[in-house]
C-alpha cells in the first residue's frame, strides 16, 4: 500500500523538521494520537523511538513504536514501525519553496493477512486522514 501528499508550509525546511521531530507536538497535528512518549533519551535524532496510541476514526485504539531510521535536518525523516498492528511506514521530505516549504509525503507498507484485503478501504481512510493531519501540521505552523 502506498500513499502520496505534497503540499507547502508557509515556514522554512528547519522549523517545519524540527516541528515535525519534536513528539511534544505530535498529538497537536496527528490529532488522532491519544497519549505520545519519546522513549529515547536526548533530543530527536537517527534511532530516537516514539510510542503513540492512537485512536482512529474508524476501528480499535492501539499503540505501536515508531523509530526515524531516515533522519537528515532539515531535508528528510523516514519513521519505521518497529511495534504496531499497521506496518507502513512514512517519509516526509522538506524542500525550500520561496520563503516556505515544499513538503511531500509518502506512506509504503505491505500489509497482510486480512488488512491485505482491506487495503483499498484502508488506503483511503489513511489517505483522508493524513490530508487532516497535514493540514493541522499547516495551521499550526502558520500560526493559525
Amino acid at each position: 500500500m502506498r500513499l502520496e501528499q505534497t503540499f507547502t508550509v508557509a515556514r522554512p525546511p528547519e522549523a517545519v523538521f524540527d516541528y515535525v521531530t519534536e513528539a511534544a507536538n505530535l498529538a497537536a497535528w496527528q490529532t488522532s494520537k491519544t497519549s505520545v512518549e519519546q522513549i529515547t533519551p536526548g533530543p530527536p535524532g537517527p534511532g530516537t523511538r516514539i510510542r503513540e496510541r492512537t485512536k482512529p476514526k474508524v476501528g480499535k485504539e492501539f499503540e505501536q513504536v515508531v523509530e526515524f531510521t531516515g533522519f537528515e535536518r532539515p531535508r528528510l525523516l523516514h519513521t519505521h514501525i518497529v511495534e504496531g498492528p499497521l506496518p507502513v511506514d512514512g517519509t516526509w521530505t522538506f524542500e525550500p519553496d520561496g520563503e516556505g516549504t515544499r513538503v511531500h509525503f509518502v506512506a509504503d507498507g505491505e500489509l497482510h493477512g486480512p488488512m491485505r484485503l482491506a487495503a483499498p478501504v484502508l488506503r483511503r481512510l489513511l489517505d483522508r486522514e493524513f490530508a487532516g493531519y497535514h493540514a493541522n501540521l499547516r495551521r499550526n505552523l502558520e500560526g493559525g
